[in-house]
């Protein structure tokens, strides 16, 4: 079992953990204490810019939803007449100087991730000094920054947080880094703006999302069918994401006869990954889908999910930006 298993399994689990990760907890504890003292005292200077910002991240390690989330964000918020555009690490990616995405990023240099939010006609920056990025977007005509994964990245200033939960998973053992899943903790969402849960279980204050993944894309010509059209077929299904048993449980869901194929989170593909000897059809996550084009078969399909939450979430977003908007005019 591989350290990043192992660890996962203490976790949610009632797996042991190696000793050495509950004195490096205590000691991780300790830095993103002062370093959340030294922004709050003013040591530390965050970068306010001229425009709304908005944050969407999680406070435990892997994934939650974020990307999901971000795009929904930006499209409600185009739906509203504003300019949104996001920053982002791009983690996975080579490139560290603050960069805007042109017209055909290459995800070994600028990240999985920015490349899909890119791919569905979202202005994207990305760099290391998120300011720097955010400014490009500014500099590019956009009017909101939305960040993403960006709650643990204090030099940027924001007006609104939210902090996505996974419903299924929730906090794990609620210890911090290594010995649980926790980057900060529990007592930080308390200081967020909304909390959004990702599947069932939403609890009190939280905002309900759902993941929708009902149709397959190929990736050789863009032609789709619907998911439920491989039901009783036995297929490969491939995730390098932060927690691929949900993709792998949604195909199942559909009634999908699945191979699983479990790939480490913002794993680079090559051809022979995927060189399983066979011709049944290989599904896979959408963020998998930009690295894996260029080398892509007939059978090979994408499935994009789309984040659904109610109405009322949005309304409450967009009052907030519109009234921050107008307080920075």
């Amino acid at each position: 079992m591989s350290l990043e298993a192992t660890l996962q399994a203490g976790w949610y689990g009632q797996n042991r953990l190696p000793w050495w990760c509950y004195p490096l907890s205590a000691l991780y504890g300790a830095v993103i204490a002062v370093r959340r003292t030294l922004y709050r005292m003013g040591w530390l200077r965050a970068v306010r810019l001229p425009c709304p910002v908005v944050v969407v991240g999680n406070i435990t390690a892997g994934g939650t939803g974020k990307t999901p989330l971000t795009l929904a964000v930006v499209e409600a918020l185009r739906e509203r007449g504003f300019r949104p555009g996001v920053a982002s690490r791009g983690y996975g990616g080579r490139q560290r100087q603050p960069t805007l995405l042109g017209d055909t990023p290459d995800p070994a240099e600028v990240g999985d991730e920015p490349c899909l939010m890119h791919a569905r006609g979202v202005p994207v920056a990305i760099g290391r000094d998120r300011p720097a990025a955010a400014q490009l977007l500014l500099d590019a005509g956009c009017d909101v920054v939305v960040a993403d994964d960006g709650l643990q990245h204090y030099r940027l200033a924001r007006d609104i947080e939210i902090c996505v939960i996974d419903g299924q998973r929730r906090f794990g053992n609620a210890r911090l880094l290594p010995a649980g899943p926790l980057r900060e903790p529990l007592e930080r969402l308390k200081r967020v703006d909304f909390r959004v849960c990702n599947g069932d279980g939403a609890q009190a204050g939280e905002v309900s999302m759902q993941l929708h993944g009902d149709r397959a894309r190929a990736l050789t010509d863009g032609h789709e069918r619907p998911v439920a059209g491989f039901s009783g077929m036995r297929v490969h299904a491939v995730a390098a994401i932060g927690h691929p048993q949900r993709f792998f449980a949604d195909l199942t869901r559909h009634g999908l006869e699945i191979i699983a194929h479990p790939f480490p989170d913002h794993h680079a593909f090559t051809a022979s990954d995927l060189a399983y000897g066979d011709d049944l059809p290989v599904l896979m996550t959408e963020k998998d889908a930009v690295k894996c084009r260029a080398f892509a078969q007939p059978h090979w399909w994408a499935v994009p999910v789309k984040a659904h939450l109610p109405a009322d979430f949005y309304e409450a977003l967009s009052a907030r930006v519109q009234s921050l908007g107008r307080a920075s005019s």
